[in-house]
């Protein structure tokens, strides 16, 4: 993902977004179910939780376990250089009791998830797309721009 926008008085209020040119799922509904399913790999698909270097220091930070110990170096992800290590049957290395233990501070991919968000260089906008694996969609409130427009300015203060 890589965001060439930028907010130019570094406010944090959603209207300051409403120049960004982005697409999101309209009447979509979202409520995590906590079931877990994106911390780790299942039987079709291998999940690669990717993090940048802050926030693996965030972790670090915060937890007093060595960046080695939770996640190796990974390359030709830019911006993301670290991947956390899935020690416990390909589930997440902060994944206990089927419940995050550094969620306050979890990476941005967790944070995002069931969403995505790219460039599509054809039409020079952003899109948020989300998976269709998780069982959590369309459950719970529907999501607003709003909401979309949060996730969108916390991926510009990760990346830049």
């Amino acid at each position: 993902m890589t965001l060439t926008r930028t907010l130019k008085n570094g406010n944090k209020n959603v209207g300051d977004l409403a120049k960004v040119i982005f697409s999101y799922p309209k009447n979509m509904k979202f409520e995590c179910a906590k079931c877990s399913l994106c911390c780790g790999n299942t039987e079709v698909k291998t999940r690669r939780i990717i993090m940048l270097k802050n926030e693996a220091k965030e972790i670090q930070k915060q937890t007093s376990i060595s960046i080695n110990e939770f996640c190796f170096e990974i390359t030709a992800q830019q911006p993301y250089e670290l991947e956390m290590k899935k020690p416990h049957n390909g589930k997440c290395f902060f994944l206990k009791d089927n419940m995050c233990s550094v969620y306050s501070f979890r990476p941005m991919i967790c944070r995002f998830y069931p969403f995505e968000l790219k460039f599509d260089e054809k039409q020079l906008k952003y899109v948020f797309t989300a998976t269709a694996e998780c069982p959590a969609l369309n459950q719970g409130k529907r999501l607003t721009q709003t909401f979309f427009k949060m996730l969108f300015w916390l991926a510009e203060e990760k990346l830049l």
